[in-house]
């Protein structure tokens, strides 16, 4: 195994064919939203300007949208867990 394909953890062709299909679920989603590179970045900068500006409630809105969305990961996560257990 060469140090490339241990790095990358797969075949460079591989892994060039998963970002593509990757990069483009992610364009269909960010043209569906109306989204540009510049607005997730924007929205980042903003969290964290917001963040700094006011303080606490800045982070009662991150632990929000973390509760947000362990609201929908967790049960898909234990549902998943339950499928694919083994006896």
């Amino acid at each position: 195994m060469s140090a490339l394909t241990r790095f990358l953890g797969d075949t460079p062709f591989r892994v060039l064919l998963k970002l593509l299909v990757v990069s483009f679920l992610v364009g269909i989603v960010m043209t569906t939203f109306g989204w540009t590179p510049y607005d997730v970045l924007y929205g980042i900068r903003k969290f964290f300007v917001d963040l700094w500006n006011l303080g606490f409630h800045a982070i009662d809105r991150f632990l929000g949208y973390i509760l947000l969305g362990a609201a929908i990961v967790v049960p898909a996560f234990v549902l998943l867990r339950i499928a694919n257990y083994r006896k």
